[in-house]
């Protein structure tokens, strides 16, 4: 395991340290600057400011600085905001993360509920209704979904607040249409691995015990088959976390993505890379979590990875 680790851990570096070069290198080769959008600034004060950000140096002697500042955990000074990219990060990721924990928590449990509910009424009604809601939870897009559901909720019904991020009530929307998504990819993904372990002999053995029908699903065969649920999860969690950017400007969520959208617009190069990055190593870390899990899960993947 220790062993596995290490391995794991080297790849990552590696990975990041691909990603930080791309974003580097794909930002300087585009056309444009952080500096276009103000045509009036006079000739001295944009010297100034290339001067001050080493924009007039070559692109090389620009990538080994970034690269020293990325080994001290230094992402850099925003071209744009009074703040460095390591502040915008701390300040604003936590609502990213909240709001994609809640996601996760909405998809989890109406994910998990209507897998179990398909796969124990296998071919009735239940199955195929349950299956007809994750499949519209996977097909309607989050920013036809989101206008959607605050027109229902917020304008018609006047239940919730239709933005902003400001107590419960207004996190509800925002996360119930982020989660519904991954709810459908999750109940058809545990609806599989159960319909997988209940043909399982232990679970036949089970059955001849004389245990009742949900004894046998929530006791014998429910944990073995979430392990496809838990493989998912690691990607999911990273997109609920990082793929909020069109949740969080539709319901103008002061998180990450927010202003990861608005720095794309300004071409503010060390906040891109940054937030790049720190994205990078966010997904590559709960992979590594995600593959712990599996080997806890079940035994015989932890053996084959020695």
């Amino acid at each position: 395991m220790i062993r596995m680790l290490a391995r794991r851990l080297a790849g990552a570096l590696v990975v990041v340290l691909c990603v930080a070069t791309f974003g580097f290198l794909a930002l300087r080769l585009a056309p444009g600057g952080p500096l276009d959008d103000e045509r009036n600034l006079p000739a001295e004060v944009r010297a100034n400011i290339e001067r001050h950000y080493h924009l007039d140096e070559p692109w090389w002697s620009q990538y080994g600085r970034y690269l020293a500042g990325l080994a001290q955990g230094d992402l850099g000074q925003s071209m744009k905001r009074l703040s460095t990219v390591n502040e915008i990060i701390a300040e604003n990721f936590p609502r990213s993360l909240q709001l994609g924990l809640l996601a996760l928590a909405f998809a989890l449990t109406f994910g998990v509920g209507l897998g179990v509910l398909a796969a124990s009424r296998r071919g009735r009604f239940a199955d195929h209704a349950a299956m007809a809601a994750s499949l519209v939870g996977i097909s309607v897009p989050s920013f036809v979904l989101g206008p959607l559901l605050v027109q229902v909720f917020s304008i018609q019904l006047g239940w919730l607040p239709p933005c902003r991020w400001e107590g419960f009530s207004s996190m509800i929307l925002p996360a119930a249409t982020l989660g519904l998504m991954y709810m459908g990819a999750i109940a058809r993904l545990t609806r599989a691995g159960l319909l997988e372990t209940i043909r399982q002999d232990y679970v036949r053995t089970a059955r001849a015990k004389g245990l009742g029908e949900a004894a046998v699903v929530l006791k014998h065969a429910l944990r073995p088959g979430l392990l496809p649920v838990v493989t998912y999860l690691g990607p999911a969690i990273a997109w609920l976390v990082t793929g909020s950017f069109v949740i969080e400007k539709i319901f103008q969520v002061p998180g990450l993505g927010f202003y990861f959208i608005n720095s794309v617009v300004d071409r503010d190069y060390p906040t891109l890379t940054g937030v790049m990055v720190f994205y990078c190593l966010f997904v590559v870390l709960l992979n590594l979590l995600v593959d712990l899990t599996l080997g806890l899960l079940d035994p015989r993947l932890r053996e084959a990875r020695r």
